[in-house]
């Protein structure tokens, strides 16, 4: 199980609850260099040792492969989180409760050790373990470290090579032995479960040392800026009331983790000036899971309802829609920024259809008609002037009304694995939630046209609407399997796979099938699909079906979208069994909601994993933390008033 910490810039903190580092994303301080993209590893452990009586009892845990030394976890009392992630441990009398949270807006990490039980003094030592990479590589020993470093008044200073970013570590009380040393051969399971490099050396300055004694605390500052003049205790008090505010009005323990939990992934992001004259512009995005994504078109859109709307956060909500609308390119948002200010990729063909439905969410939310209709609907017409007349990869309205897309070699939909040259589920022509999110564009797109008083325009977006709805159920209901095609190809032919996609041709504001069909979609989901956790990404009885999700990077890709169980479509298959069945389909969609509960202390803790294996008993697999998860939980909770799910 893990832990973790994230600061509102795209960075963080976390680990295994052991502080044993098991994969090569887990340290006490990921920094967010430009937020929230260029990320660097600087700080990857301190690991602590009680020094009493001339008995040394080391905290920490690592793995050496061969060996765990040191093996900390002995000492282990006891984890729980709550605000933050609380450790007790407990040797020759001693109990040593330590905290860890996060700076938000800051790449600063903050440790307190709180002495709950000492009958006499002892020395609390901490061996910092240094890596300063980028987030993805890892470290391997070299001659290019500085080891010159400053120490005084109990704060450390040390730049790490030409061009890294400065460390500061501040541990008030302390003295400071320069030892300069490579520790070799770090080994992370979770990297060679996944088939990758899992050796690392990381590199040690020396260590600090600071006498305790009962009822003392001592607060350290971990932090990519110089933290003299300020108070760690002030700061752990302003995170904890920041985090206590967004509980406001919240009831509940599983409203309360995933409102939490939602927090983690609204993070800034600056759009550089066009000139010199212009100042770049600060806004929020959402990061889209932790640890090796960033900011995605599609999985923000599909978020910001239960992110930012669902927990009061609506000048978030603006500055997300803002910031991609910004970024709009030949009618299409980004399917996601990159590093280094390269350019954004544009390759899907639903993210930009997912910023309808957020927009019309904000708007139903906020009524901020000032905003939508003079900023973002001309940002909206330019969208669909783009699909009727055709953009990138051959994304365009076809005669008969429906949204085609896809060219050779792409991965256009969410489901996008590809494995070289091969696109696992390359669902070229008209995939199911496309002709869904399409509808719902276009429905909305009239809805607000209308708002601002243009009634001819809408009208004629109201036709296509419609002619793309007659055209869908002419085509797409595949009647010996009662539930609907997965996609209908470059040729014409349907597939009909049996896949989750169909869902949202029930669950979104403006659905295409209703009655008799929608009820029979929604048992055959309920029968082939449907987990505890999410709904798997194909039948168990297709032939392809893959029903763990391990390996090699192949093996991973192959089985993504195989058949592989995504946390995220619990939020669509509520909301369809609510827009299908009414309240007659609650008592279930509670029951649901409850047997989902145990996932929150399963993963990493409070909150909720990317995906999972599609065979019994389900195991977290990908991300540990992903904000569509979060969101569509969070989002049909509160819609639906699942207030008492978990009491």
């Amino acid at each position: 199980m893990e832990w973790l910490e994230t600061n509102g810039l795209g960075g963080w903190s976390g680990s295994s609850l052991s502080g044993c580092n098991t994969r090569r994303y887990h340290g006490l301080l990921m920094a967010a260099i430009h937020p929230p993209a260029e990320r660097m590893l600087l700080v990857s452990k301190l690991d602590e040792t009680i020094i009493i009586n001339g008995n040394h009892y080391e905290l920490g845990t690592n793995d050496y492969g061969d060996v765990i030394s040191p093996a900390g976890f002995q000492w282990l009392n006891s984890f729980k989180k709550d605000l933050f992630p609380e450790w007790l441990f407990q040797a020759e009398g001693i109990r040593l409760r330590k905290t860890i949270t996060m700076v938000n807006g800051e790449n600063t990490t903050l440790i307190r050790y709180e002495v709950l039980n000492a009958k006499s003094p002892f020395i609390l030592q901490f061996l910092p373990l240094i890596a300063a990479r980028g987030y993805h590589e890892l470290q391997h020993s070299n001659n290019n470290i500085f080891w010159k470093i400053d120490f005084k008044n109990g704060l450390f200073h040390n730049q790490p090579f030409n061009g890294a970013h400065d460390i500061y570590i501040s541990v008030p009380g302390s003295s400071f032995q320069e030892v300069n040393k490579w520790y070799y051969k770090f080994n992370y399971l979770q990297e060679k479960y996944r088939g990758l490099d899992y050796e690392e050396d990381l590199f040690n300055h020396g260590v600090f040392k600071v006498e305790l004694k009962d009822g003392d605390a001592l607060d350290i500052i971990i932090s990519t800026e110089n933290p003299m003049g300020k108070n760690p205790e002030t700061l752990f008090e302003r995170e904890k009331n920041r985090k206590l505010s967004m509980l406001n009005g919240v009831h509940g323990d599983m409203l309360r983790t995933l409102t939490l939990a939602a927090d983690q992934f609204i993070v800034n992001r600056e759009i550089p000036a066009v000139t010199e004259e212009v100042s770049p512009v600060s806004l929020k995005t959402v990061i889209a899971g932790y640890h090796w994504f960033t900011d995605w078109g599609r999985d923000t859109m599909i978020s910001l309802p239960g992110l930012c709307l669902q927990t009061g956060r609506y000048e978030d909500a603006k500055k997300i829609i803002a910031v991609f609308a910004k970024s709009v390119s030949m009618g299409m948002l980004p399917n996601r920024f990159m590093d280094n200010n390269d350019p954004p990729e544009y390759n899907n063909a639903d993210g930009t259809l997912w910023y309808f439905n957020a927009v019309y969410a904000y708007l139903q939310s906020t009524n901020d008609r000032d905003f939508i209709l003079k900023e973002i609907l001309p940002v909206l017409k330019d969208i669909l002037e783009w699909h009727f007349k055709g953009t990138r990869f051959n994304i365009h309205a076809d005669s008969d009304g429906l949204l085609y897309a896809g060219e050779a070699g792409q991965q256009l939909t969410w489901m996008d694995a590809r494995i070289g040259n091969w696109v696992v589920t390359p669902r070229m022509g008209k995939p199911v939630e496309i002709e869904a999110l399409w509808y719902n564009a276009l429905k909305i797109f009239e809805a607000i046209l209308r708002l601002n008083g243009e009634s001819d325009s809408a009208d004629d977006i109201l036709e296509k609407a419609e002619q793309a709805k007659k055209s869908f159920s002419e085509k797409y209901w595949y009647t010996e399997g009662n539930y609907l095609y997965d996609n209908i190809d470059e040729s014409g032919k349907p597939d009909a796979s049996l896949r989750p996609n169909q869902v949202f041709a029930l669950s979104l504001p403006f659905h295409l099938i209703e009655g008799e069909k929608a009820k029979a979609v929604m048992n055959t989901l309920k029968s082939k699909l449907y987990t505890p956790v999410g709904l798997r990404s194909l039948s168990p009885d297709d032939a392809n079906y893959k029903g763990k999700y391990g390996g090699n990077a192949y093996l991973r890709d192959a089985a993504y979208h195989q058949g592989t169980v995504w946390s995220w479509l619990l939020g669509p298959y509520l909301e369809a069994g609510m827009k299908t069945a009414g309240d007659q389909f609650k008592t279930e969609a509670m029951s649901i909601i409850k047997q989902f509960i145990y996932h929150l202390s399963e993963g990493c803790i409070g909150t909720v994993s990317e995906i999972f294996d599609g065979d019994a008993p389900h195991l977290p697999v990908g991300c540990v933390a992903q904000a569509w998860g979060v969101a569509e939980i969070l989002r049909v909770i509160k819609t639906y008033s699942f207030l008492n799910a978990d009491r």
